[in-house]
């Protein structure tokens, strides 16, 4: 496999105007180069020792293990290559992208090649898959992506599109990977007027491996879309999940939990962009660190002038489980609209010692108190989302790893 210095457009095959948006693209990402920490959106983060020279595009893996969260559907998807595509119910469409009879048209919301980390995927994209839900199209059960990630740079792909009054949940699952891993991953969400996409992102890479997401969701008028994220794995583990509610009435609904523990880094970034008047978004992300590892959230309301009757809500907990752990919380409100509703709060500390003396008084030990608090702080979080598969296993994962850790 070529190198991503000497790689081309065309050498990653398909038609003509995947293979000039490829070009476009790779321009874009050289001309701009990787991003620094000197970027407010990467405050924090370790970005500057990235390094992606000489770095080989990742070869497919034959692992097959997924999660088990009462999917309906499984696609697996190995070093960004759709595998195969199964068959589907009535309403329900899964396609490739470069066989989408949408064409170049499909990359709606990320076709500008302005962040770097879209470029880059864009550039060494093979393939991806678009999932098209129907309008009034309600599917029962999960529908199952898994980014099988191997040596070498990933860029998985996925685009989303729900019709006017359709229901989905779709879950992204990224597992596989290590030292000498990164996997640049890009997800599209669009939710027609009255619709409802219940939509999950669960990051379990080995060790050593970093994992850079960028998922940005558009919601029509009166839609909704809730989301699941969750960080387990990865030496260094980042997110960004940006949010436009562009019809009025639309409503966005984000939980987002991580444990870190060793020197891992988990960066979570969002955008809460009130577009349209009477929308309303609610974040809660709650997250744990232990040993040296290091936390960082960094989020941003912003109410757009016209966007009246607006009601935001933004909270960050971190939990530090031992003295040289650490968390940055940088939470920000950029309001042009004077008739709104808007919130933010972040928190960053060890566990409350009220309630650790609480529990010992009644006969609790200090071992058992302190992991029931921390299982009830991640609990808190789960029990609040609509995604029940997926809270489930990323509970039994948090359960697992904090006994593990003797906590």
């Amino acid at each position: 496999m070529s190198s991503i210095s000497t790689l081309t457009a065309a050498d990653l095959g398909g038609p003509e105007w995947l293979v000039a948006r490829r070009g476009e693209a790779a321009e874009a990402f050289d001309a701009a180069g990787l991003p620094s920490a000197t970027e407010e959106v990467w405050r924090y983060s370790p970005i500057g020792d990235l390094d992606l020279e000489g770095l080989e595009l990742s070869r497919p893996s034959l692992d097959e293990d997924a999660p088990e969260i009462g999917a309906g559907l499984i696609l697996h998807l190995s070093a960004g290559h759709p595998r195969s595509i199964p068959e589907t119910p009535a309403g329900l469409v899964i396609s490739l992208i470069s066989a989408h009879p949408d064409g170049p048209d499909l990359l709606g919301l990320l076709a500008s090649t302005s962040d770097p980390l879209v470029a880059l995927n864009t550039a060494a994209l093979v393939d991806g898959i678009v999932i098209d839900v129907a309008r009034g199209v309600v599917l029962e059960a999960p529908i199952l992506v898994v980014h099988h990630a191997g040596s070498g740079m990933s860029v998985p792909r996925l685009i989303v599109r729900l019709g006017e009054g359709a229901q989905a949940e779709v879950v992204e699952f990224s597992t596989g990977g290590g030292e000498g891993t990164i996997n640049v991953a890009v997800t599209e969400l669009l939710v027609g007027d009255g619709a409802n996409l219940r939509y999950g992102a669960i990051e379990d890479l080995g060790t050593g491996a970093w994992h850079l997401a960028t998922v940005k969701a558009e919601v029509g008028r009166d839609g909704t879309i809730a989301q699941l994220t969750a960080g387990l794995g990865a030496s260094y583990d980042r997110i960004r999940t940006d949010v436009a509610l562009a019809g009025q009435g639309a409503n966005s609904i984000l939980r987002s939990t991580f444990l870190g523990t060793g020197s891992q880094v988990h960066d979570l970034r969002t955008v809460q962009d009130h577009i349209a008047p009477r929308t309303n978004s609610d974040l809660l992300c709650k997250g744990a660190v232990d040993d040296e590892a290091h936390s960082i959230y960094t989020g941003v309301i912003k109410i757009r002038n016209g966007a009246i009757r607006s009601d935001a809500n933004q909270t960050n907990k971190n939990l530090l489980l031992s003295t040289e752990a650490r968390a940055d919380s940088v939470p920000n409100l950029d309001i042009s609209e004077n008739d709104v509703r808007c919130s933010h709060a972040s928190s960053v500390g060890p566990l409350d010692e009220d309630q650790r003396y609480y529990l010992e008084s009644r006969g609790v030990g200090p071992e058992m108190a302190e992991q029931l608090l921390i299982r009830g702080f991640f609990r808190d979080l789960l029990e609040r989302s609509t995604l029940l598969g997926p809270a489930e296993w990323v509970r039994a994962q948090l359960e697992a790893r904090l006994s593990e850790g003797a906590r």
